[in-house]
C-alpha cells in the first residue's frame, strides 16, 4: 500500500499568477477573490493565501521599513507563532510563524484573522458606565474612584468576600499572577477563571494519579504515537493546529487514530475507529475497554508491579463491565470495544488525548482518572509517544492554572494552607499578619473562630449561588454583591436564566475586557454597570504557557489601541485606589506609578513557583527561544546547537531551578530514559510513602544516573543531611534554608533552590520516585465509578448507578439526588450536549465580532437527527425552540444531520446576544455589538457540579425540541 509522505511542515505560498499581480501592494480580500475567480467562503480565501492577511489598502509603496514583530495567537492552547508586520506603529499584515515547532507555518481560520481582534471595530473604545439605563462615556480616573469607592463601602458594609474578583484564561503569566496576588492582597478566596468550567477535573483527577495535573507530553511528541486514541476532544475544530501533529503520526507510523464521541465530528472524520457512544458514560466505556485488557492478560504487568499502586482493586471494578453491561450503560457493542482494546495493546506507545466532553461532567473527575488508568494498565505512561495529551481550550489557560487565579489554591497549586501562605509572603516580602488581616473570619458550626484566609472560595461556576444563595447556607456571612468579570464570558457558563437574576440583584457588575461580551446585555439593569477597556494582548508583552507546559514570549506588536489599558495597568490604578499599591509592587519594578515592568513580574514568580518548577524560564532564556525557535527539533522540541542548544523549546515546566542552573525544562513528565538534569522525571511522590500496609514508592525503578537506585521520598534539608549531601549546598543556599525552617524545609518552599539544585546534580527528582496511584482515597469515589448524569433518560439505571448524595462544598450547597430523583425524561426524552465550532472561540465575543470570521457562521443552530426531526415536524433550516427541564428556552436554527444519532441534540456555546427569543442588540453600546447575535446554550443547560472541583455539567442533560 502506498501512502503519500509529507514533513508535516506548511508550505510558503507560491505566488501564482494573481498573487504575482499583487506581490508588491495590498490588496482587499474581495478584490483578491474576484482577481482570483475563487467564489468561496472565507476560511478557504485564508487558506489560499497561506494564512497571510493584509490591510485592505490602496497604497502602492511602503513609506517606511516594515517591522516584523512575533506574538502568539490569543485564541487556542496550541501556541501558534504569528508574526505581526508593523509599519509607522500601525500592524499593517501578518503571517504565520514559518519557523515555530507548534504550528510549522500553518494557522487556522481564527488564526489568520487575529489581527483583526487587535484592530477590530467592535472594540470597547473608552470606560463607561450604565446610567438612567443609557450608557455613558467616563475617564478612568471616575471609573477608578467610583467603583472604587463602591467597593470598598461593600467591604466596610459586607466583608471582602462580597466582592468577587473573576479573572481570565487570557491574561498573560504575568497578569494572572498578579490578578492572584491582588485578590489576596484585597483579602479574599473568592477569585478563579475559566479553568474552573474546562479542565479543572483534569488537574484535580491527573495531579492526583501521578503528581502534575498537566499535559504530560506534547503535540509534537504525538509524532511518535504508534496509537492515538481521543476521547472528549474534537481537534480539528478547537485546536485546528493540533491536528497537523496528530495526522503527522496517523500518515508516518501508520497508527491507527480511534475517536470516540457521541457526535461524529470533523475530528471523527480522521478516525480509522470511531465510537459512538451515550453521553456522560465515559467510565463505562474505559472500563468495558479495560475488561478486554484484564481478561486477555494484555496489561504491562512489569511496569504496574513497579509504577502503579491500586490497580489489583481497579480490576476488582472493571470486573464488573463485561460486555453486555458496557453495552447496556454505553450503547457501544462488546466486539467494537474488544477490537480498540486490541489495536490499543498492538500499537504501543499509544497516546490519550481528550478535552471538554471528557471534562465537563459531575463525575468529570472520575472520567479523567479513569482515561489515566487506561494508561497506567498499557504502560504508556513516561514514554514518548505516550502520555495523557490534554488539549487545553484558550490560549493561556494554562499559564493561568498554573499562576494560581484559582479560588482553592495560590500560585503553583501551593493550596490555601498556613505552610502554602507562609511561603507567599516571604516571597512577596509581607507581614503575614497584615495578610491574615485582610480576610474575614467567621464562627464555624461549634462557634469556633474560622479564618477564611484558609478556606476555599466560591468557584466561578457557582458565583450566581454566591449571589442568590441564603448567607444561611454560606461558608461566608454575606453574599456576592459586587461582581468583577475580567476577561470572562458569562454565557460560557451553564444556567444563564439565574445568572440573569444575580446579575440584577448586584449593588455593582463591573466587565473589564476588549470587548463588551454578553454581561453588557444579558441583565436589565439600569445602573451600576461599568465596562472597562482592558488592551489586547497584542497591546502589551509577557509570557503565555501553551498546552503542553512551553512558556513562550509575547512582544508587544502596537500601542494601546483607542483608551484600551493593559490589564497590569488596570491593577496598579486598583491598588493605587485601595492604598496598598505599595505593598502589592514592593519587590517589582514600576516603569511609572501606574505601569508594572512585566520582567520584573516574571522574576517575582520565578523567585516563588518552586512547585511546578516556574523557576528556570527567565524573560531572557524566553526571549532567546523566541528569537531562535528555527533551531529546535520540529518533534523532540530540542534546540541542535545555537545559543539555546540542549533545551526544549519554551522551557516547559518544571524548568528546575534558578535562570542559572540552566536547566532544559521537561518535554515528557515521568520519562525515566533521561537523566532528570536532561528533562527525565519519576512519578511524583506526593501521596506519602505507605497505604494500608502497601509501598507507595517505585519498586526497583528510577531516573538514569539517579544515585539512589530505588524509590525515594520528595526531598527536604533533613533528607539531604541523610544522605551526606548537605556539604554541597552553598553558604548562600544554606542561610536561605535555615531562614525557613532548617531541616523541615522541603523543596518547595527553599526559596534559594539548593535543595532542587543538589537533588538533580545527584541525578534525583527534587519531588521523589514513586508509583502512581490508580485509587485516590481522599475523593468521593476512589475509584472512578460510572454514575448516570442528574437529568438522565435512562431511569433504568438510576438504580444500579446512582449519583450523590446532596454535598456541601466551596461554601455552598451542591444538590445531586435531589434533583435525579425526580423524572424529568417523558417530558425532555432528548440528550443534549454542546461543544466548539472551528469559526469561533470561547463566548464568541471576540470572534463574533471579526467580519471574516462572522460571515463564515452567522447563525446559531440545533444538530438533531433526521428521526427525531420528522418525528417532531421539524425541517432542516426551520427555527425551533429548545427547551431545558429547568425552563431556560432558546429559539435557533435547525439542522438534521447524522452527526448526532438519535436521541441526542447538539448545540454550539460561542453564541450570546439573543435570550429567550429575544434579540438584546439594542442594549449594546453604540458600535460595540459583535456582527453576528444568536442565543446561549447555556440558556437552556443545567444544574450541575462535579463532586470534586465543581465543574459545570455541559454535555449530558435533557431537552425537549418543538418547531417555532
Amino acid at each position: 500500500m502506498l501512502r503519500k509522505k509529507t514533513n508535516g511542515v506548511a508550505r510558503r505560498p507560491q505566488r501564482t499568477s494573481i498573487l504575482s499581480q499583487i506581490g508588491e501592494k495590498t490588496v482587499d480580500r474581495r478584490a483578491f477573490l474576484r482577481g482570483s475567480g475563487l467564489t468561496i467562503g472565507g476560511l478557504a480565501a485564508i487558506s489560499a493565501t497561506g494564512g497571510t492577511v493584509t490591510q485592505a489598502s490602496a497604497q502602492t509603496a511602503a513609506n517606511a521599513a516594515v517591522e516584523n514583530i512575533k506574538s502568539v495567537c490569543t485564541h487556542c492552547s496550541v501556541g501558534c507563532t504569528v508574526v505581526a508586520e508593523v509599519q509607522n506603529g500601525v500592524w499593517v499584515g501578518q503571517e504565520p510563524g514559518w519557523d515555530s515547532p507548534f504550528n510549522l507555518g500553518a494557522h487556522c481560520a481564527k488564526g489568520a484573522s487575529v489581527r483583526e481582534h487587535a484592530h477590530g471595530e467592535r472594540r470597547l473604545k473608552y470606560p463607561m458606565k450604565k446610567e438612567g439605563g443609557e450608557w455613558k462615556r467616563i475617564s478612568w480616573e471616575q471609573a477608578i474612584d467610583e467603583i472604587g469607592d463602591g467597593m470598598m463601602n461593600i467591604r466596610a458594609e459586607s466583608g471582602p468576600d462580597s466582592v468577587y474578583w473573576l479573572g481570565s484564561a487570557k491574561h498573560n503569566n504575568e497578569q494572572a499572577y498578579l490578578f492572584r496576588k491582588f485578590a489576596a492582597y484585597w483579602g479574599t478566596n473568592n477569585v478563579d477563571h475559566q479553568a474552573r468550567i474546562c479542565h479543572s477535573t483534569t488537574v484535580a483527577g491527573v495531579a492526583n494519579t501521578w503528581g502534575y495535573g498537566a499535559m504530560t507530553n506534547s503535540y509534537n511528541d504525538i509524532h511518535n504515537s504508534r496509537a492515538i486514541f481521543i476521547i472528549g476532544g474534537n481537534p480539528a475544530e478547537a485546536h485546528p493546529v493540533s491536528l497537523l501533529h496528530v495526522l503527522r503520526a496517523k500518515e508516518q507510523n501508520n497508527a491507527p487514530l480511534i475517536v470516540c464521541d457521541p457526535r461524529f465530528t470533523r475530528t471523527a472524520a480522521h478516525a480509522d475507529e470511531y465510537v459512538r457512544f451515550r453521553p456522560g458514560t465515559d467510565v463505562a466505556l474505559i472500563w468495558g475497554i479495560l475488561w478486554h485488557i484484564f481478561d486477555n492478560g494484555w496489561e504491562d504487568k512489569e511496569f504496574i508491579r513497579t509504577r502503579v499502586w491500586g490497580m489489583d482493586q481497579i480490576r476488582t471494578e472493571v470486573a464488573n463491565w463485561n460486555p453486555e453491561e458496557t453495552e447496556r450503560v454505553t450503547g457501544v457493542p462488546g466486539s467494537q470495544l474488544k477490537r480498540v482494546a486490541r489495536t490499543m495493546v498492538n500499537n504501543r506507545p499509544g497516546t490519550v488525548i481528550w478535552c471538554m466532553g471528557g471534562t465537563q461532567h459531575t463525575n468529570g473527575n472520575n472520567n479523567t482518572r479513569a482515561y489515566c488508568v487506561l494508561q497506567l494498565a498499557l504502560g504508556n505512561m513516561g514514554t514518548s509517544g505516550g502520555g495523557t495529551n490534554i488539549f487545553r481550550g484558550h490560549d493561556n489557560v494554562q499559564g493561568a492554572t498554573d499562576l494560581g487565579v484559582l479560588s482553592h489554591t495560590l500560585p503553583g497549586y501551593y493550596g490555601l494552607s498556613a505552610g502554602a501562605w507562609g511561603h507567599w509572603s516571604r516571597v512577596w516580602g509581607e507581614d503575614l499578619d497584615w495578610l491574615k488581616g485582610q480576610f474575614a473570619t467567621i464562627k464555624d458550626k461549634e462557634g469556633k473562630d474560622k479564618p477564611l484566609i484558609n478556606e476555599r472560595g466560591i468557584p466561578v461556576s457557582r458565583w450566581i449561588d454566591g449571589v442568590l444563595e441564603d448567607p444561611a447556607n454560606m461558608d461566608q456571612d454575606n453574599n456576592v454583591r459586587a461582581m468583577v468579570l475580567w476577561g470572562h464570558a458569562p454565557n460560557s457558563q451553564t444556567r444563564m436564566t439565574e445568572m440573569k437574576t444575580a446579575m440584577e440583584k448586584l449593588d455593582m457588575l463591573v466587565v473589564i475586557d476588549p470587548y463588551p461580551t454578553v454581561s453588557a446585555v444579558l441583565h436589565d439593569r439600569t445602573d451600576g454597570v461599568y465596562l472597562l477597556p482592558a488592551c489586547t494582548q497584542f497591546e502589551t508583552r509577557g509570557s503565555v504557557t501553551a498546552s503542553n507546559r512551553s512558556l513562550q514570549w509575547r512582544d508587544k506588536v502596537v500601542d494601546p489601541l483607542f483608551e484600551s489599558l493593559p490589564d497590569e495597568v488596570i491593577m496598579a490604578k486598583f491598588a493605587n485606589k485601595f492604598g496598598w499599591a505599595d505593598r502589592l509592587f514592593r519587590n517589582i519594578e514600576m516603569e511609572d506609578a501606574e505601569t508594572p515592568n512585566v520582567e520584573s513580574i516574571t522574576r517575582e514568580f520565578n523567585s516563588g513557583l518552586w512547585t511546578i518548577g516556574y523557576t528556570g524560564q527567565s524573560p531572557e532564556r524566553l526571549k532567546s527561544h523566541m528569537a531562535n525557535q528555527h533551531t529546535f527539533d520540529r518533534t523532540t522540541l530540542q534546540a541542535i546547537g545555537g545559543p539555546n542548544d540542549g533545551e526544549y523549546y519554551g522551557l516547559p515546566w518544571p524548568c528546575w531551578g534558578t535562570p542559572e542552573m540552566g536547566h532544559t525544562g521537561t518535554p515528557n513528565l515521568y520519562d525515566m530514559s533521561k537523566p532528570v538534569a536532561e528533562g527525565g522525571l519519576t512519578f511524583r511522590a506526593r501521596f506519602g510513602v505507605e497505604r494500608d500496609g502497601d509501598n507507595l514508592l517505585a519498586d526497583g525503578v528510577y531516573s538514569v544516573g539517579s544515585e539512589i537506585q530505588d524509590g525515594y521520598p520528595e526531598f527536604t534539608m533533613q533528607m539531604l543531611m541523610d544522605l551526606g549531601w548537605d556539604g554541597d549546598l552553598t553558604a548562600e543556599e544554606r542561610a536561605a534554608i535555615d531562614a525557613v525552617a532548617g531541616p523541615e524545609t522541603n523543596w518547595k518552599t527553599d526559596l534559594s533552590g539548593g535543595i532542587q539544585r543538589v537533588a538533580i546534580a545527584h541525578g534525583c527528582a527534587p519531588f521523589g520516585n514513586a508509583k502512581a496511584r490508580a485509587v485516590v482515597w481522599t475523593f468521593p469515589d476512589p475509584i472512578p465509578l460510572h454514575r448516570e448524569p442528574l437529568y438522565t433518560n435512562r431511569r433504568d439505571l438510576v438504580e444500579d448507578y446512582p449519583t450523590y448524595e446532596d454535598r456541601h462544598a466551596y461554601r455552598l450547597p451542591t444538590l445531586y439526588a435531589s434533583i435525579q430523583k425526580n423524572d424529568f425524561s417523558k417530558d425532555y426524552p432528548i440528550i443534549l450536549t454542546s461543544g466548539r465550532l472551528v469559526e469561533y472561540e470561547g463566548g464568541g465575543d471576540e470572534t463574533r465580532s471579526n467580519p471574516w470570521l462572522a460571515e463564515l457562521q452567522q447563525d446559531m443552530f440545533v444538530e438533531i437527527n433526521p428521526r427525531d426531526a420528522n418525528n417532531l415536524g421539524i425541517r432542516d433550516g426551520s427555527q425551533v425552540w429548545v427547551e431545558g427541564p429547568e425552563g431556560g428556552k432558546v429559539k435557533v436554527m435547525a439542522m438534521l444531520t447524522n452527526r448526532v444519532g438519535a436521541g441526542v441534540a447538539f448545540m454550539p456555546f460561542h453564541f450570546g446576544g439573543h435570550f429567550q427569543g429575544e434579540d438584546q442588540r439594542h442594549k449594546y453600546p453604540a458600535g460595540a455589538d459583535p456582527y453576528v447575535l444568536g442565543e446561549s446554550t447555556n440558556t437552556a443547560q443545567t444544574y450541575g457540579y462535579d463532586s470534586v472541583t465543581q465543574m459545570q455539567e455541559t454535555k449530558a442533560t435533557l431537552c425537549k425540541i418543538w418547531a417555532a
